[in-house]
């Protein structure tokens, strides 16, 4: 890593077990491109290294485990989310990934977080957990592959309420909805998650693997017409060259509420 990537992601390997930190707290561990290069170069060593079970953190004591995008990062005028950005980037290192990640969740998770967060295998959580995705907040046309990803995760309904409210899920009802596959006590969330992954790291490696790769196959087994996929992008397009999408921005950067015209 660089220095910029190193100062904001650090990584610790135990046996099989790679860990990695978001460590940015002066910016609510914001995604910016170092982070999620971070991540990114984090997974490709861990599997250079043969680690086979990968864990996504925040630093502890962390109120906040990811703010979402670095909103200063964000581009104007063309697709903030388009397939060779870092967010979209990341997503896919993690599903790529050839054993379990689990994301350890202290704090709350927002925006593009909550995408990365959802692509993660298995997501445990404490009291303090909440998570709400905020792209309506910006006037953001979200992509179809973060959608589906929440669908998969929550269903049809509660994905759609919460792109629709941007309010937080939080780390009850997350539980009882999938999101978090367990919510523990705050001081053993530590020591709770990493017993799960030396559990999965005795395992076959090979055998996990494959069945990660099936998982992923299967649940993204949605074929679509080049017709609806042309029309979703012309859709997205109208969104992120509107006034709405620059206001967002704008208002965000001027901490005040946006005035969105609908066009």
């Amino acid at each position: 890593m660089d220095a910029n990537t190193a100062s904001v992601v650090s990584t610790n390997i135990r046996g099989k077990i790679g860990i990695i930190t978001i460590c940015n707290q002066k910016k609510r561990n914001a995604l910016s491109k170092a982070v999620l290069d971070g991540i990114c170069l984090a997974l490709s060593e861990f599997e250079r290294s043969r680690v086979t079970v990968a864990v996504l953190r925040a630093e502890a004591g962390s109120q906040v485990w990811s703010a979402g995008h670095d909103i200063s990062e964000l581009p104007l005028h063309t697709d903030p989310l388009g397939f060779f950005d870092p967010l979209e980037a990341a997503l896919r290192a993690v599903q790529n990934f050839p054993g379990p990640v689990l994301a350890m969740v202290e704090g709350t998770v927002w925006g593009g977080a909550c995408d990365l967060a959802f692509t993660c295998d298995i997501l445990i959580g404490e009291p303090g957990s909440s998570f709400a995705i905020t792209p309506v907040k910006l006037g953001l046309p979200y992509n179809a592959s973060g959608i589906m990803h929440f669908i998969n995760r929550v269903g049809l309904n509660i994905a759609k309420e919460m792109f629709f409210t941007a309010d937080p899920i939080k780390a009850e009802r997350a539980l009882n909805l999938g999101i978090l596959n367990h919510l523990v006590p705050k001081p053993e969330l530590e020591s709770f998650t990493l017993a799960m992954a030396e559990r999965m790291a005795s395992h076959s490696a090979l055998s996990i693997s494959v069945i990660k790769e099936q998982f992923r196959l299967l649940t993204n087994a949605h074929a679509i017409t080049p017709e609806s996929f042309e029309m979703i992008q012309g859709m997205r397009r109208k969104v992120y060259l509107s006034h709405d999408y620059a206001e967002g921005i704008k208002a965000f950067m001027e901490k005040r509420a946006p005035v969105f015209e609908g066009n």
